[in-house]
């Protein structure tokens, strides 16, 4: 018997409820019906007073380093982030630079990012991809985007977005296992 994958969603969404955490939650039981995972949720809304302050990774507070290390040991990251003047939040931002250079070297990433309308998805393109590229991740090829009109609240009610949710999860999976059946070592060098 394997161990359950351990995969981690991180919200860079800055207010609660969010149409953000719901789109990575909403992902990452998409992947925990496919697999048998381990799943943390990471929400900014809950660290970032502990996040925000902080100039050196030394000067963060325990639970932020403890989601830190959680990010960097991952099987599988789910990031999504809302679009934010353009981009992904700051704090989004903040958070990933002070993970170690290479501490994602290869492993699996699935991008998701929510807006106001179509005309903000490529983001994932043009802000999410090219971050965790920085970091040598595996970026997966299959991002997943909602806009305003995928919600009923903070309800995914659109049959489009559920299904790209399923396929992103789907063709996820069998990079995930072949990422962490990979010595890290032979993926830095």
């Amino acid at each position: 018997m394997t161990a359950p994958f351990r995969v981690v969603a991180v919200s860079g969404s800055l207010h609660e409820p969010s149409k953000t955490t719901a789109l990575v939650r909403a992902i990452t039981a998409a992947v925990a019906e496919r697999a048998d995972i381990d799943s943390q949720l990471i929400e900014l809304t809950q660290i970032g007073p502990g996040l925000a302050g902080a100039l050196q990774r030394d000067q963060l507070p325990p639970e932020v380093e403890a989601q830190l290390q959680a990010i960097e040991s991952a099987d599988l990251l789910i990031v999504g982030s809302p679009v934010y003047r353009a981009s992904f939040t700051g704090l989004f931002k903040h958070l990933f630079d002070f993970v170690g250079q290479y501490d994602l070297v290869g492993k699996p990433v699935l991008l998701a990012a929510t807006g106001g309308g179509e005309k903000h998805a490529l983001i994932i393109e043009h802000q999410l991809r090219p971050l965790f590229a920085f970091f040598q991740a595996l970026t997966l090829p299959l991002g997943v985007y909602a806009s305003n009109t995928d919600f009923d609240g903070y309800e995914i009610t659109s049959e489009v977005l559920e299904a790209r949710i399923a396929l992103a999860a789907e063709r996820a999976l069998p990079l995930v296992g072949y990422a962490a059946s990979r010595p890290v070592e032979l993926l830095v060098g």
